[in-house]
């Protein structure tokens, strides 16, 4: 079976090329829905979590999301934290998701493939690229949040350049060329 990451930075679709390939019948996991059921499911994460950032973090058992976020995407240090707490729980949920689907080809969706453990557990890697100002626009409309806002997360994240070099395969969702006939050529290499 091969492991397939998609990655990209915030708002250059890859929900769009996700839900592209659950539509050809590929099954895939979305990281981060799968982190945040994790965080509300799993005492051990709960409890890393609360260690590490408070016990008021959960609210009826419940991850305050809102809060959260505000305390992750305000400081990159807390960031990165959460994600090393985060994400181990998360590569052992998709390695065991994997193994019970019936296809030789599995794929995640992951904003941080290059920067977590993940990259270490798949066999190719695909980025999906926009330019920035594409970008910004389309999530300022999917979230309703200001420009700073989405400027603030886009800085936490991975410079496309590093990404670039890291992916095994690119797909330009620029508006321009169409996603389909890429997502083909490369899915071409697998069979």
């Amino acid at each position: 079976m091969l492991k397939i990451g998609i990655t990209g930075g915030i708002g250059s679709g890859k929900s769009v090329l996700a839900t592209l390939l659950k539509t050809m019948g590929y099954p895939v996991y979305n990281s981060d829905i799968e982190a945040k059921k994790l965080c509300n499911s799993s005492p051990q994460l709960k409890e890393k979590l609360q260690q590490a950032f408070g016990k008021s973090l959960y609210q009826n058992d419940e991850l305050n999301k809102v809060a959260f976020s505000t305390i992750i995407f305000s400081n990159p240090d807390k960031l990165k934290l959460a994600n090393s707490i985060i994400h181990p729980f998360v590569t052992t949920h998709f390695l065991q998701w994997a193994q019970k689907q019936q296809t030789s080809l599995v794929f995640i969706e992951s904003a941080i493939l290059f920067e977590s453990e993940l990259i270490n557990h798949i066999d190719q890697s695909i980025l999906i690229i926009a330019d920035e100002a594409t970008r910004i626009q389309r999530v300022m409309e999917r979230d309703k949040a200001p420009t700073e806002q989405v400027l603030a997360r886009i800085k936490n994240q991975l410079p496309e350049t590093e990404r670039l070099q890291k992916a095994d395969y690119i797909i330009y969702n620029d508006n321009k060329q169409a996603i389909i006939p890429q997502l083909q050529k490369i899915l071409a290499f697998f069979q």
